[in-house]
């Protein structure tokens, strides 16, 4: 179906410039053969996983009969193995670790407790950092899906939306507040944000944090939280630099891993050649017509050949929209929303989209432009696959 052949190691690929979408973006790219690498180390067959199979029925969980209900309307009647594991101990009170790669169920693992706990004590208050703006975001519209018709506030502090609304917001004294590092960071610097309240806090993607640089804007945050608390620890990984963070937020925890092998196996990898002659661009064209590619990732390098490239292809008719970096937090939000309603079914995006976003039934993955290490490529295809749903993620060369 796909050309896949091997190319010169001492060849870079996707050298040219972006302006002619001959090679997707200037300076340094990947080594050819790092590619080729990259997908031998994680090519297996096409089957489940079975780790990540929910067996657990919803009905067990002693919440809420309301909670209950708006979880079983999204759909989910059985618990992911890391919502069985952990959920019980949570509601117990207990500190959580919780490895488990992306995609296995850990936005709902916290949320479902958070919300028992304030259906239970009206002025429970929980914060939730993430790494990125994209997944506070995530996390506060998977909030309002659980909690409708229950009495919950809750808002979201992040970089590049309006300040004032989430002072605004703060000073209504919202049960649930989920932001970014820097601006919880600076939130508590102006005396808007006292964490002297919270009796829970929770760090999600914390292998991601550390990559990112916000390790010291999050110990410092944890500073400010009152001694006895309820900390909730979630990661993909666990480096001896991450372990040193564990040590000093958590109090006697209860870990549970569901972490499995590095990726899933139900999504069928491969290279696309371009042939001599032809563009990246009309490659993907011919791709992108093809009845199966029903909802597409496609992920490029640059901030400027993302928009291009998605302006070429709107020129072309192909339903698409784009996430970058440069992009207005709002139209971000839009961009993310437009994707996610099938309102188009093409999405192009740097890595910003490649870590924390969660969109369901995205069939293909393809990397217009090349990773630049063996862990974002892990990041970009595991936007596809996910909840054990099979997936394909293309690699052009």
């Amino acid at each position: 179906m796909y050309s896949h052949r091997s190319v010169r190691s001492a060849r870079y690929i996707n050298r040219g410039r972006f302006g002619r979408f001959r090679g997707g973006f200037r300076g340094r790219g990947v080594p050819a053969a790092s590619i080729h690498s990259f997908i031998r180390k994680a090519s297996v067959q096409v089957q489940a996983n079975p780790a990540v199979v929910p067996t657990v029925n919803v009905d067990t969980l002693l919440i809420d009969q309301k909670l209950k209900n708006n979880i079983l309307a999204r759909g989910y009647r059985l618990l992911m193995p890391i919502q069985a594991k952990a959920i019980p101990h949570i509601l117990e009170g207990k500190d959580i670790i919780g490895i488990a790669n992306t995609g296995t169920g850990k936005t709902a693992t916290f949320l479902i407790p958070i919300i028992q706990r304030v259906i239970t004590n009206p002025g429970f208050k929980a914060l939730i950092i993430t790494p990125t703006r994209e997944l506070a975001l995530q996390i506060q519209e998977e909030l309002r899906r659980f909690t409708q018709g229950i009495r919950l506030n809750s808002t979201f502090c992040i970089g590049q939306s309006s300040m004032r609304n989430q002072i605004y917001d703060l000073r209504r004294n919202p049960h649930v507040v989920i932001g970014t590092p820097g601006r919880l960071k600076d939130l508590i610097e102006r005396r808007i944000l006292n964490l002297s309240l919270f009796s829970m806090i929770v760090l999600d993607e914390v292998d991601q944090m550390l990559d990112m640089g916000f390790v010291r804007d999050v110990k410092h945050i944890i500073s400010f939280l009152p001694a006895r608390r309820q900390s909730l620890f979630f990661s993909a990984t666990v480096s001896p630099e991450i372990n040193r963070i564990i040590q000093t937020f958590v109090i006697n925890p209860v870990t549970v891993s569901v972490k499995t092998q590095e990726t899933v196996s139900h999504i069928k990898q491969d290279v696309v050649k371009v042939e001599v002659g032809k563009t990246k661009v009309q490659v993907l064209d011919d791709l992108l017509k093809k009845e199966e590619f029903k909802k597409v990732l496609v992920f490029g390098r640059t901030k400027f050949g993302v928009e291009r490239l998605g302006q070429e292809l709107f020129r072309k008719g192909f339903r698409v929209t784009s996430i970058h970096g440069d992009k207005p937090q709002v139209k971000r939000q839009q961009a993310i929303r437009m994707f996610r309603d099938d309102v188009v079914n093409i999405m192009i995006a740097t890595d910003v989209a490649a870590r924390g976003l969660d969109i369901r039934d995205v069939t293909h993955v393809i990397n217009f432009d090349p990773p630049a290490t063996y862990e974002d490529y892990i990041h970009r295809i595991g936007r596809t696959g996910r909840a054990n749903k099979s997936g394909t993620a293309l690699t052009f060369v």
